[in-house]
């Protein structure tokens, strides 16, 4: 009987073109002829037959070709089957040796293509060698008559000549205990309203697959960095009511800093992270998702059913109804392995197993390696902390959570600082030199001590200069007359300001030029005319300018 649409029932030919028809017909025939038969097919040519039914009938009650039982039954019977010997003898030892027998025999396991490609097998590596795929080798072969099936060339490659790169077969792991594992891995999911920047924008969902019950959850975002992470994992440890022992990320950038089958090195602020939430990161070889299947399956899972085809109101909206979905949707649909429902399994057997939750939120760090510059400090997040000077030149550690401001250097705490604003600064006196430490903290108090220690009129003289609504504008006038002290010495410098002050000139510049003429200790001129001098011609008695009473008149009140 042939295809249907080409035969009739009375098996006439309806196809216009016959010659057609025939070539339709001998392929027809050379599938049916080579048609595979089954097990319990052949025990049951073998069961009628011992029954006593002949060929003929054992063909038309099994559906097999009589030629088919005729060599099947020959095997049988060279395999030890006794036709008096009943039913019993059908076991699947005997069943086995005659399908071995009857099948066809390949002494390397494969068939004409692969001997015909051996054969050829220079010619085919050259092809490749050149830069051909697979598939255009093959056309050119068939090309000078080397008619080889693609599956054949493409198994001849990778198997002989390392070639491209197959599918290896693997095994299936046993779970973990409950509560042990968890695996997680970032999925791009699609475009999403942005409102905070006006736009529309790819985002990412880092989903968390519980092992042991497949259990979910999802978390949205547009970054993938490591605040991103963090985030997600303390709201999943919120979802899930704990924490599980053993983290499987993927080797995704925001937390592994060096990628390593046997010693992959995590950067600190993950590592922290998980040290102080108490899980331990196991992350996954690089471009091996079998490491972490269960949740490679749950990313087209997330993004077929929970996010394509919604419409979402922002990220906030999305995140909402993604941990509904989590809850009611995937967490109660019968899971295909475990047959189980993920939500109900995993608090029926998960929950009760993981370390508690953190009731505190985790204060995210910034870490950096600044420079310790020339003035004593360093930039942390645009702010600007002190550092002693024996550090200057040198790089350092520095640890800024939200309180404080830690700054390492060779692995010990050599500063720690209140964490400040941007633009801000904070300077420890006792981290800059001795000399300039008043200068540079603007001490007037102390700048005028050091004064009153060279001498009392320098002192007083110090003490006039700083007599201004702005005093550290007049500081470097105090540090050049300490300076003249030092140079000419506290008691010379003493008798200029004294005299200084007599006069009330106050110029360190003048300080300056007395010292150097010497004239610091001269007397004063005198004020009187000298004798013999006439007096000015327009002077005037100092009764000229007494004030007297203005004299009283009516309607004016006297003097009170």
């Amino acid at each position: 009987m042939g295809p249907p649409g080409i035969w009739g029932s009375g098996g006439g030919c309806r196809c216009p073109v016959h010659t057609r028809c025939q070539t339709v017909q001998r392929i027809w025939g050379a599938a049916v002829s080579f048609r595979e038969v089954g097990v319990h097919e052949v025990r049951e040519v073998l069961r009628l037959w011992l029954r006593g039914e002949g060929f003929r009938s054992v063909a038309r009650l099994a559906r097999v070709d009589r030629k088919t039982v005729r060599r099947y039954v020959a095997a049988a019977q060279a395999c030890g089957l006794d036709r008096a010997g009943g039913e019993g003898q059908l076991g699947d030892e005997l069943l086995g040796a005659v399908a071995e027998r009857v099948r066809p025999h390949r002494g390397d396991g494969h068939g004409q293509g692969w001997a015909l490609l051996a054969a050829h097998h220079a010619h085919f590596r050259e092809l490749l060698d050149a830069g051909l795929t697979v598939v255009k080798a093959g056309e050119l072969l068939a090309r000078e008559g080397v008619v080889v099936p693609e599956r054949t060339l493409h198994r001849y490659a990778l198997e002989v000549l390392g070639h491209g790169r197959g599918r290896k077969p693997t095994v299936r792991v046993a779970d973990c205990e409950p509560g042990a594992e968890c695996q997680v891995d970032f999925g791009k999911m699609g475009l999403l309203d942005d409102v905070q920047a006006g736009r529309r924008r790819v985002v990412h969902a880092l989903i968390f697959t519980a092992v042991y019950s497949r259990h979910m959850f999802v978390w949205l975002s547009f970054r993938q960095d490591l605040a991103a992470v963090i985030a997600g994992c303390e709201a999943a440890w919120a979802f899930f009511g704990g924490v599980f022992e053993v983290i499987i990320p993927d080797n995704m950038a925001a937390i592994v800093d060096q990628a390593n089958a046997l010693e992959p090195r995590l950067n600190r602020g993950f590592a922290e992270y998980a040290q102080d939430r108490g899980f331990v990161v196991d992350p996954a070889r690089v471009r091996r998702p079998a490491d972490k299947p269960r949740v490679e399956r749950a990313v087209p899972y997330v993004r077929s059913r929970f996010f394509a085809g919604e419409r979402f109101a922002g990220l906030a909206d999305a995140q909402r109804r993604a941990g509904a979905w989590c809850l009611q949707g995937a967490g109660q649909r019968i899971h295909r392995t475990t047959r189980c429902r993920p939500a109900e399994l995993f608090a029926a057997e998960e929950a009760p197993r993981l370390a508690p939750a953190p009731v505190f939120g985790y204060d995210l760090p910034v870490y950096a390696s600044p420079k310790v510059h020339r003035d004593h400090h360093i930039e942390v997040a645009r702010a600007l902390y002190s550092v002693p000077g024996n550090l200057i030149g040198k790089h350092v550690d520095v640890r800024a959570d939200s309180k404080l401001v830690r700054v390492y250097h060779r692995g010990e705490l050599v500063k720690t600082h209140p964490r400040q604003q941007p633009g801000h600064r904070v300077t420890d006196p006792a981290d800059l030199p001795e000399h300039k430490t008043a200068y540079a903290m603007r001490d007037i108090g102390h700048l005028q001590r050091l004064a009153d220690e060279a001498g009392p009129a320098v002192g007083a003289y110090a003490a006039a200069l700083l007599d201004h609504p702005l005093p550290w504008t007049r500081m470097r006038q105090v540090y050049a007359l300490l300076g003249l002290a030092r140079k000419w010495g506290p008691a010379r410098v003493e008798a200029a300001c004294a005299r200084a002050l007599e006069a009330e000139a106050i110029s360190v510049p003048l300080i300056g030029r007395m010292l150097e003429r010497g004239t610091e200790a001269a007397h004063l001129p005198r004020t009187e005319p000298l004798p013999g001098m006439p007096a000015p011609r327009f002077a005037r008695g100092a009764s000229h300018f007494a004030l007297a009473a203005p004299p009283a008149g009516p309607g004016r009140a006297g003097p009170r």
